[in-house]
């Protein structure tokens, strides 16, 4: 299958290897960013650059966004200069994590410029998105999904939730809040082995071999924590905003979130005393300074 012209917006520190693998894959995109220098790599490679969301979307009739938060994504599908006032594009492919409601809303004003909505939230950080290792979260009109789904599929696993706009935003909010909710429990429970005198490598891999394994224990504590590196690759600043859409959300359809409420709170502690550019694996460093321990490895990895 030949390449496609593509549009791609947003080339920061997921959509930038997301567009390279569409290149390494032969297809031509049309690329835009308010940061030229992330721009650069891909131009070199032959990518188009544009001035505007506008004019991506008046270059291709396929573009994907992969952008911070939902304010920006909705202003780059719906502003004044943006892909619903484009000439060509008849699919804004949505890589973000926007949540449902903001989904929904889009989804209805690009629907009245022509313009069919995807949710394709996705899973597995900057590794993933450089190796290809993705979980790819899809919700759309099936029609819609096959047309998209050779292209996506260059990024990793791909799963299809449903037609309904949003829905595939539901379960990346519960996967991101159950993510940070690991790091959290991990964390007291890890300071806890450390204060009693255990090293934490060694703790670790007897977790990771029980019950009580998960995504921190097995990833983000031997990558950033035990190295005392704190540098996983997603900003606390970020994975606060997944959190407390995903608490918010979650009310307005009738399910408390208690204990999410909490993870919420603990993340918007550590923004506020590390910064919210900080790593969001600095949640370790809050309970580690509340703790009076370090939770460093003593042994060899």
């Amino acid at each position: 299958m030949g390449g496609q012209h593509l549009g791609f917006i947003g080339l920061g520190r997921m959509g930038g290897p997301m567009a390279g693998r569409l290149m390494d894959a032969g297809h031509e995109l049309t690329v835009f960013d308010t940061n030229d220098a992330a721009v650069a790599p891909l131009a070199d490679r032959g990518a188009h650059r544009a001035a505007s969301p506008r004019e991506v979307a008046s270059a291709a009739e396929i573009v994907l966004t992969s952008l911070p938060t939902p304010d920006i994504v909705e202003r780059v599908a719906l502003g004044d200069d943006g892909l619903a006032r484009g000439e060509t594009i008849k699919i804004m492919l949505d890589l973000s994590t926007t949540g449902p409601s903001a989904a929904t809303r889009i989804a209805a004003g690009l629907a009245e410029h022509g313009v069919q909505w995807i949710d394709c939230p996705v899973s597995g950080g900057i590794a993933g998105a450089k190796g290809g290792t993705l979980a790819l979260m899809v919700s759309c009109p099936a029609a819609s999904f096959e047309a998209i789904q050779p292209i996506i599929g260059n990024f990793g696993k791909v799963f299809f939730v449903g037609e309904k706009p949003g829905l595939a935003q539901v379960v990346k909010l519960g996967n991101n809040m159950m993510a940070a909710a690991a790091l959290v429990v991990a964390s007291e429970a890890l300071a806890m082995g450390v204060k009693a005198g255990v090293d934490p490598k060694i703790m670790i891999d007897i977790i990771n071999v029980s019950s009580g394994r998960n995504s921190a224990t097995q990833d983000k504590f031997p990558r950033s924590v035990l190295p005392g590196t704190f540098d996983f690759g997603f900003a606390t600043g970020l994975s606060y905003k997944d959190v407390r859409m995903c608490v918010d959300e979650s009310e307005a359809l009738g399910v408390p979130m208690v204990a999410g409420a909490l993870v919420r709170q603990i993340l918007a502690i550590t923004g506020s005393k590390y910064g919210w550019e900080s790593d969001f694996t600095c949640i370790a460093k809050l309970i580690e300074d509340w703790a009076g321990v370090e939770i460093r490895s003593k042994t060899e990895s």
